[in-house]
């Protein structure tokens, strides 16, 4: 590629008889292929990706929907994979956005006993100050938190008035939990073992049922049919099943646990091109508080109905999209 200096030099000196109208040429042919390549790049597809569980094919579904009634062009690639999988598309190119947890950021960044984590405006501030160095954008979040709870059969919970962490822990220290949940959950210092020590009370293992996956659907399901005596199952803060399997959800006012509030994260130069996104799905994702999140997830798992369509239905009714 030849530098400003060597057009300089080359430019010097008399000009010869009808070299005026050949640079004159050059630089319209120049011009059009820089107005030809700035377009290419205007047009290229946003590439949107989720993750492969059910609320990442529900709020992906709803972010590549908005941006088609934007009129940008969009490449779907939802159910890409796991977090770290999706996660390194987006900082490698292969992506331009997609739905991310804030509290994920604790171990992206390696801090996860930073207690930033467990305060949600804190915890949003933190990752979107540390992405940016990364060129990613976190746009606004949704206010529900889909977190690691844990939640007790429901005819269990309410002959026992069971409502919060502190009432399970007297429970689990009276020897009458017996509790469904992954090895993950079980083992990490960020879930379990977080609980005990903001509620003062030792799970033993012979009261856990510990699984390898980490799978809420066979947790919630077990602790709601009572398998094997089975009562408390671990779940997330907005599984769609909570409600249908008539679960009590454990309330935990310590904030025990990493907060986990969903949000687009977009390459920085996908949204220099289409800065309307930000303010379109910011009016979608402030909707979504667990109430809504838990109605909408309920109808893929429990229901049976596609992502896709929940999310359309969705922003229809609420005139986010045509």
């Amino acid at each position: 590629m030849l530098s400003d200096d060597t057009f300089s030099r080359r430019s010097a000196g008399p000009v010869a008889p009808g070299a005026t109208n050949r640079r004159g040429a050059m630089a319209l042919l120049a011009a059009g292929i820089v107005a030809a390549g700035t377009s290419a790049r205007a047009e290229r597809p946003l590439v949107v990706a989720s993750k492969s569980d059910t609320e990442g094919a529900l709020t992906g579904a709803m972010i590549a929907l908005v941006l088609e009634h934007l009129g940008v062009p969009v490449v779907r690639k939802l159910g890409l994979g796991p977090t770290l999988i999706v996660r390194e598309a987006l900082l490698s190119g292969e992506v331009d956005i997609y739905p991310e947890y804030t509290g994920n950021g604790a171990f992206f960044t390696g801090t996860e006993t930073d207690p930033a984590w467990k305060i949600p405006q804190e915890a949003y501030e933190t990752i979107r100050r540390k992405d940016a160095e990364r060129g990613l954008v976190w746009l606004a979040r949704a206010p529900a938190n889909n977190t690691w709870l844990i939640a007790l059969n429901g005819d269990f919970a309410r002959a026992r008035h069971l409502a919060t962490m502190a009432d399970f822990a007297r429970a689990a220290n009276d020897g009458l939990i017996l509790l469904a949940a992954s090895t993950e959950f079980v083992e990490s210092p960020a879930a379990l073992p977080s609980f005990e020590a903001a509620y003062g009370f030792s799970l033993p293992l012979d009261r856990i049922v510990s699984l390898p996956g980490g799978d809420t659907a066979v947790t919630a399901r077990a602790a709601a049919q009572r398998i094997s005596g089975v009562n408390a199952g671990m779940v997330y803060g907005t599984d769609g099943a909570l409600a249908a399997l008539d679960l009590v959800v454990m309330g935990d006012p310590k904030a025990a646990q990493i907060v986990y509030e969903v949000a687009p994260v977009i390459r920085a130069s996908a949204l220099e091109r289409y800065p309307a996104i930000g303010p379109a799905l910011a009016r979608v994702f402030a909707g979504l508080d667990a109430p809504t999140l838990r109605g909408l997830n309920g109808r893929i798992t429990v229901d049976g109905e596609v992502a896709d369509r929940v999310a359309r239905r969705y922003l229809n009714e609420r005139g986010l999209i045509g």
